[in-house]
């Protein structure tokens, strides 16, 4: 007659544990509660990032500030968590929201910081400090 719904006998899985079906969105499978803790410690993790990204914006990552920012996110996770974060944790992270490919830095970038080129004082100024 309740179409087996709620199938109290035959020992099935799907029976109800103190009235409520193990379905209900009222209780939590036992199993789930250590992954409800990790779900929201993960929030947490995700939260505090975005509130770094704020001091550190994202787009700091690419180019010469890069490691100075990625720095500075890991010391701001490790202050607010009380552990340490790798830089890698960090990225790792980021990646989540950001497609970090596209902050990566161009062949032409690379190029332009290598240079090496000659730098001497004009003439002039030497001339000036002598009178």
């Amino acid at each position: 007659m309740n179409g087996g719904v709620n199938k109290k006998s035959g020992g099935s899985k799907e029976e109800e544990q103190d009235g409520l079906s193990v379905h209900s969105p009222c209780k939590a499978p036992n199993s789930s509660a250590s992954s409800l803790r990790k779900e929201q410690s993960q929030v947490d993790l995700e939260l505090k990032l975005l509130e770094a990204l704020e001091i550190y914006p994202p787009v700091k990552l690419r180019g010469i500030h890069r490691h100075f920012v990625l720095y500075g996110l890991t010391e701001y996770m490790r202050r607010s968590f009380n552990r340490q974060f790798s830089a890698s944790d960090v990225l790792q992270m980021l990646d989540r929201f950001y497609n970090l490919e596209m902050l990566k830095a161009d062949d032409e970038e690379t190029g332009i910081l290598n240079q090496v080129e000659e730098f001497s004082l004009p003439p002039s100024y030497f001339t000036k400090e002598e009178s």
